[in-house]
């Protein structure tokens, strides 16, 4: 299913679930470990914050809080990409020790308010660029999932 039909499904649920199949579809073989959303849930503590909504290929750590790499991209409604996550020392939120880079994608409302991210990690160190989080916007925007960053 292209990003732009997907936009046209009728629940928001049902729309990061096309989403995720369509990018593990399309990038599991490429070094892409993981890839999923979090929602956020402002009115539960910081640390459970964030709930773990469609991914591929299975569950990861949830509720997480908001220090983390997922939660800096909500907060500040800024792409992270992090080309070693050994960088992050204790800010980062290791569901899986393979992991070594990670790509996280604020997923906004039409009036500019995060509502949770996508997230994507690999095995691999520098695997993901500037490039890739614009791109990933971009679809998530196709999608009807995200709206465009606002300066």
């Amino acid at each position: 299913m292209p990003a732009a039909a997907i936009a046209h499904l009728p629940s928001r649920e049902a729309r990061m679930e096309a989403f995720v199949e369509l990018w593990w579809s399309a990038f599991s073989a490429f070094g892409v470990s993981w890839a999923g959303f979090y929602v956020d849930c402002p009115e539960e503590p910081d640390s459970e914050r964030m709930i773990l909504g469609a991914r591929r290929p299975g569950p990861a750590c949830s509720p997480i809080g908001i220090h983390g790499a997922c939660g800096q991209a909500l907060v500040s409604r800024q792409t992270l990409v992090v080309r070693d996550v050994a960088d992050l020392g204790a800010g980062y939120i290791a569901c899986d020790p393979r992991d070594r880079s990670e790509l996280v994608v604020p997923c906004l409302t039409p009036e500019g308010h995060p509502w949770g991210v996508f997230d994507v990690d690999s095995h691999q160190v520098g695997s993901f660029h500037a490039s890739d989080g614009t791109a990933c916007q971009e679809l998530l925007c196709l999608a009807g999932l995200s709206q465009p960053a606002r300066s």
